[in-house]
């Protein structure tokens, strides 16, 4: 049963990947979380299993993405290369910060910042401007923070660059692509921290990689490679807003679930 919620979840995320620009994580975590709660993994290592699987999903889920937009032409690589390094490293600081958190507290803070995303999708805030100048330095903190709270919540990062992005004056497709093109630092950099800080603990499941949890990396990689590709087409056709709605009321009832245990 477990291996058909990672097949199904593949197909969510990829189309969630495609369409918002987003590594899907914001609904990898929440049901990895709840598979593992179903296969009685530790307690004190199972949110920490669950962020690095899908840092581990999104470097794929994102990949795709990233490459169904460039054919798109939807990526700015200017923009993105002064984005990179700023990214690595705040990832890599976000990946060691969380290996001292506990899973409860990594529980709380991703419930709420699931919270806050869903209401400010339901609120339909819009921050589109007119293109301005924007110096490096100010990709560069933005970059740090982005890859940063990424690898401590387990997502892509496009929660935060996209609003950034816009504000800045880009079109929304140009935005969504180049956030698929910075999900990629975010994962690797994710992925690392996460296996070489899970090699250290012992009693992990069998089929493990530090945190990263092999079958469900598997499992979900089947299916979201191909519908991340999908739901790049489909973002040029469907109604984006209804769409946000509908996600952000889901959102707040993962958030909740979470929250209660």
């Amino acid at each position: 049963m477990t291996y058909l919620i990672y097949i199904a979840l593949g197909i969510f995320a990829g189309l969630l990947s495609g369409i918002f620009g987003i590594g899907g994580g914001l609904v990898i975590v929440p049901t990895l979380l709840f598979c593992f709660k179903i296969l009685n993994f530790p307690a004190e290592h199972i949110m920490h299993m669950a962020i690095g699987t899908s840092l581990s999903i999104i470097l794929v889920t994102v990949t795709n993405s990233m490459y169904a937009h460039h054919l798109n032409k939807n990526i700015d690589w200017n923009i993105s290369k002064k984005m990179f390094f700023a990214i690595v490293i705040g990832a890599l600081a976000g990946g060691f910060v969380s290996k001292d958190l506990a899973a409860k507290t990594l529980e709380i803070i991703f419930s709420v910042y699931v919270t806050l995303v869903s209401i400010k999708m339901l609120m339909d805030v819009k921050v589109e401007r007119d293109p301005k100048a924007t110096k490096d330095v100010f990709y560069w903190i933005v970059g740090f923070i982005i890859g940063f709270k990424s690898t401590i919540l387990g997502i892509g990062g496009g929660t935060i660059s996209i609003p950034f992005l816009t504000w800045r004056g880009l079109p929304m497709k140009k935005a969504v692509g180049i956030s698929a093109s910075l999900g990629i630092p975010i994962a690797m950099a994710g992925v690392a921290s996460y296996i070489y800080n899970g090699m250290k603990i012992s009693n992990l499941p069998e089929y493990s990689m530090g945190y990263i949890y092999l079958p469900a990396l598997v499992g979900v990689v089947l299916t979201s490679s191909f519908f991340a590709r999908i739901g790049a087409k489909l973002s040029h056709n469907l109604d984006q807003q209804k769409l946000k709605k509908a996600f952000a009321i889901f959102l707040m009832l993962i958030a909740l679930k979470i929250f209660i245990g």
